[in-house]
């Protein structure tokens, strides 16, 4: 499914942040808040407003993990990769994962409600592993915390 979006749309976020000192990154941040992701389209709209170079916009872009450049799901979830997480289970709930969800980091389940991310720490190093689903932080999360936690994600909205 492509989504279309306009430059109009794009502008009304741009704008009102140009002119604020190191406006970059809260205009790449605001244009994932609205989108869910950063449209390639808005990169030469940024750079143009901000008096960059295309190439520094993407830069940016690329350099943080942080940043999508493709629509996501309807959630988003992180799983942390850090050590701290990865010395008490992540790397078998990541395995977990993947296989419950029927995809690899970056990617989206069939039904279009998660996408699957990796974290390079949410903070949580001392109760890991680690989950970030949308906007809520989940510790100590074993296999069957997962599947209970994404079974409430694969049939509701955002």
């Amino acid at each position: 499914m492509t989504v279309i979006i306009e430059d109009e749309e794009i502008s009304a976020i741009v704008t009102p942040l140009q002119g604020m000192p190191g406006a970059l990154l809260p205009i790449l941040h605001a244009l994932q808040d609205r989108f869910g992701y950063v449209p390639e389209d808005s990169v030469p709209l940024v750079a143009k407003a901000l008096n960059l170079s295309r190439a520094e916009v993407h830069g940016t872009l690329t350099f943080y993990h942080h940043f999508r450049r493709h629509p996501v799901g309807r959630h988003v979830v992180h799983v942390c990769r850090a050590e701290a997480c990865q010395a008490v289970g992540a790397d078998a709930l990541v395995e977990h994962a993947k296989k419950s969800l029927g995809c690899d980091f970056h990617e989206t389940t069939s039904d279009n409600a998660v996408t699957l991310e990796p974290a390079y720490c949410l903070g949580q190093c001392a109760i890991g592993p680690s989950l970030l689903i949308d906007d809520e932080i989940h510790a100590k999360v074993t296999p069957a915390r997962f599947d209970a936690l994404v079974k409430g994600l694969r049939g509701g909205a955002k």
